[in-house]
């Protein structure tokens, strides 16, 4: 095995000393029933998509709130995904399923889980980013730290803690969202040749 870069993890104070990048792609954002096929269709022929998803915060212990988006991108395209407005459709469903396309994300065990709240499925080809990281060594685990770890950036956090519920998203929430999603096919990108 390649020994990935000797640098393994980055702390707060380190942070600011890396520039900022985000997705530079198109942003989809797909809340009607008829724009979720040729979204699907498209990323179905991919081999490999970055996966995420995003849930309004909740402030209570005895609450949680069901997974309000879902972000799929390649390079280029990003799909964001309003579950809240068309539910889990068949179609993306079979996109979960499919083990031809590999999705990669960072705990996306707890975003199948989410998922799985609203339409039951058989995930299929999902990588785990942070199981990448440690067979390679790298202490960083979320994509705020594995992004300069692995990439040289880092990323914008600052709409974590958004209402992912609201009917419009704003430009800011689009681009965190697509850039979550992009990130993750990134660094999986970048580690994937470390791997085999």
């Amino acid at each position: 095995m390649k020994v990935f870069p000797e640098l393994i993890s980055v702390n707060k104070e380190e942070l600011v000393n890396y520039p900022t990048k985000a997705f530079e792609g198109k942003i989809h954002v797909i809340s009607k029933q008829q724009d979720v096929d040729s979204a699907v269709e498209y990323l179905s022929a991919k081999k490999m998509i970055g996966f995420d998803t995003e849930t309004r915060p909740t402030f209570s212990k005895n609450h949680t709130n069901t997974v309000a988006l879902l972000q799929l991108s390649d390079e280029n395209e990003a799909f964001l995904f309003q579950l809240k407005k068309i539910g889990l459709p068949l179609n993306l469903v079979k996109l979960l399923e499919n083990t031809t396309v590999a999705k990669v994300g960072v705990a996306v065990k707890d975003d199948i889980k989410g998922l799985k709240k609203i339409h039951n499925f058989d995930e299929g080809n999902f990588i785990e980013l942070q199981s990448v990281a440690k067979q390679l060594h790298i202490e960083a685990m979320g994509l705020r730290t594995l992004t300069p770890v692995v990439l040289g950036f880092k990323i914008s956090k600052r709409q974590q803690l958004s209402n992912w519920e609201n009917d419009t998203l704003s430009g800011s929430q689009k681009l965190y969202a697509a850039t979550d999603a992009w990130v993750s096919l990134k660094i999986y990108q970048q580690l994937r040749p470390y791997t085999l």
